[in-house]
Parts: C-alpha cells; sequence; structure tokens
C-alpha cells in the first residue's frame, strides 16, 4: 500500500513553473496563467510512474499546439520544424522532469518509470484504481496545458476509478 503523498499543489505548482522558466519560457514573455480548471481539454499526454513507498503517476496533458509549442521551445527551433519524434521526446522529458521532482520530496524507496507518451485525447488515457490529489491546470498563449498527479489506491475498484 502507498503511503499518503507529501506533495501538495503549491508544491507541485512551483516544480511547473521552475520547468516552464528553464525550459519553455526562460525570457519570461509567455507564462502558463492559471485556470484551475480540471475539466480542460487535452490531446497529448505523457506520464511517468512513481513506484515503492508511493505509488501513482504524474501525467503532463496538453493541447497539440501547446505540444508543438513545447518541443520548440525545448528544442530552440521553430514549431513548424518539430517532427513527430521531436515531440514525443520533449514530451516525454517535461513528465520526467516534473516527476523527477516529485519523487525527491517522497519519502526513500521510491523508483521513476521511463515516460510514456500518448498522442491521443484524454479519453484514451485511464489510469485503473487511482485518484488525482493534485493538478496545476492553464493557458499557455490560449492552449491549455496541465500537470496532474494521481495516486494508487488499493481500495478503489476499477469500475469505481
Amino acid at each position: 500500500m502507498s503511503v499518503e503523498v507529501e506533495v501538495n499543489e503549491n508544491d507541485l505548482a512551483e516544480m511547473v513553473e521552475q520547468v516552464w522558466m528553464s525550459y519553455l519560457d526562460p525570457e519570461g514573455i509567455s507564462p502558463l496563467i492559471p485556470t484551475y480548471d480540471q475539466n480542460q481539454p487535452s490531446e497529448v499526454h505523457s506520464s511517468v510512474s512513481i513506484t515503492g513507498s508511493w505509488t501513482g503517476h504524474v501525467v503532463y496533458g496538453c493541447s497539440n499546439a501547446a505540444a508543438r509549442r513545447a518541443a520548440a521551445a525545448f528544442l530552440a527551433m521553430e514549431v513548424d520544424e518539430v517532427s513527430p519524434e521531436d515531440l514525443s521526446d520533449v514530451l516525454g522529458e517535461l513528465a520526467n522532469i516534473v516527476g523527477g521532482n516529485v519523487k525527491a520530496m517522497l519519502p526513500p524507496g521510491c523508483f521513476l518509470s521511463l515516460p510514456q507518451v500518448m498522442l491521443a485525447p484524454e479519453t484514451t488515457t485511464k489510469y485503473p484504481n487511482t485518484e488525482r490529489i493534485s493538478g496545476v491546470y492553464g493557458l499557455w498563449e490560449g492552449e491549455p496545458v496541465n500537470v496532474s498527479m494521481w495516486q494508487s489506491r488499493s481500495d478503489i475498484k476499477e469500475e469505481d476509478a
């Protein structure tokens, strides 16, 4: 059974802001504007799983346009130069960076998986037996972006998840 998480929404928001300032908007001209809307749509997702003393997932979701913009910013290229492989690599790396920061705040004995990337709507991305425990939701140049944490629960039935 997983221990209770010690990472709250403020911690997650700070991690996302650090990633944003370091990789996606180092000049500070295009910040992520909070919307606090858990129901905003997302078309692509990347995630890392954390196992061990805490079990769950860190998920980065966004629109296709935001994903292309993120890949371009991360790789210092133009949006129209971004290949599908670039897109997948960068989305995976963004989930990996935030997931690594989350893991560092958890009790010892946690392991981080390799990133998984789904270039598909959120309706195809499910984490059975989990519940959302934290999330950062916003708009980046008008496009939805979110980073959320999902904790595995052994007491949740799959049909309830």
